[in-house]
């Protein structure tokens, strides 16, 4: 699956980018991802759908403030997680409620806090 931006009110969600206009690694580190491979991996994951991640975003700046993922289990459920920089709860909140309708009405899956 290609990955899916969602809208969740004040704060976009996007997939994780490391490249010439957008690189997000600077947020990871500060969220302590420190794996060069980081935003490969996750790349590969949305394509073999077996995790879905978002950079949760401030709309006028393209900063991620937050990352959210669903991993899908083989039980119809799909566990979420989420972590945030200091600051920013509020984002993660919005987007922890707006990856659970995705989950759930898209995916087709009982979503799970596994954070």
């Amino acid at each position: 699956m290609e990955p899916i931006e969602i809208n969740a009110g004040s704060w976009y969600l996007r997939a994780l980018r490391a490249d010439e206009r957008i690189d997000d690694r600077p947020a990871l580190a500060d969220g302590g991802i420190t794996d060069p491979g980081y935003v490969a991996t996750r790349t590969a994951q949305w394509a073999d759908e077996t995790h879905y991640s978002w950079a949760v975003c401030v709309p006028t700046t393209a900063e991620m403030v937050a990352e959210i993922g669903v991993t899908p289990g083989a039980d119809g459920t799909a566990a979420i997680t989420g972590w945030v920089r200091e600051g920013y709860r509020e984002a993660l909140d919005d987007g922890l409620v707006a990856v659970h309708r995705f989950t759930s009405g898209f995916l087709g899956l009982e979503p799970v806090d596994a954070s």
